[in-house]
């Protein structure tokens, strides 16, 4: 899998000359423990999280009012792209310390990769696997919703209906290689 596949988005930036009380709120308001940060023009020049915001708060300088996110963030942020490998971006959590990964197209974030993001891939659960399962089979129907899955146990099960053979190996191809299933039936099979 790649990060495009498992990526959030929107992607709650903040901006270098914005006051840290507004990368405070953001924080607070949307329960993350970073953000990205971005230029006038949106392009990605650096992160703030809350270990940045701690360490300036217990600095000299920490009530100096005009305080901009830009004198307190870290400096440019590990940023992959949408083809990167989830495995890569897991060893650069690992290896740098990070929470989350920033995902860029010409320095641009369109995406960001948690380590929540990260560990429903590789250790899915039912209702991970089913929302995946889900997603593969709308997109695959050109967005509207065909058929649905249901997943216990690590068992798929899909329900609709399939205008041609083609179509339905395509579709049980699709969930059958969705990370944390193992079988997949349609809903006629059952019965």
């Amino acid at each position: 899998m790649h990060a495009k596949d498992i990526m959030s988005r929107p992607v709650h930036t903040v901006r270098a000359d914005e006051p840290v009380a507004g990368a405070v709120a953001l924080l607070e308001r949307e329960q993350i423990t970073a953000a990205p940060v971005v230029d006038a023009h949106g392009r990605l020049v650096g992160s703030i999280s809350e270990r940045d915001l701690l360490r300036r708060s217990a600095g000299p300088a920490a009530d100096t009012p005009g305080t901009r996110v830009e004198d307190v963030m870290s400096g440019l942020p590990v940023a992959g792209w949408p083809d990167t490998d989830v495995a890569d971006i897991a060893k650069v959590m690992v290896d740098q310390g990070v929470h989350s990964v920033p995902i860029v197209i010409d320095e641009h974030v369109i995406g960001i990769v948690s380590r929540c993001d990260v560990l429903r891939t590789i250790m899915p659960t039912d209702d991970t696997a089913m929302r995946e399962a889900q997603r593969r089979l709308t997109e695959y129907a050109g967005g509207q919703r065909r058929w649905t899955v249901a997943v216990t146990g690590g068992t798929a099960v899909v329900s609709g209906r399939f205008d041609s053979g083609t179509e339905r190996d395509i579709t049980m191809a699709l969930v059958r290689t969705t990370p944390g299933i193992d079988t997949v039936s349609t809903a006629d099979e059952e019965t």
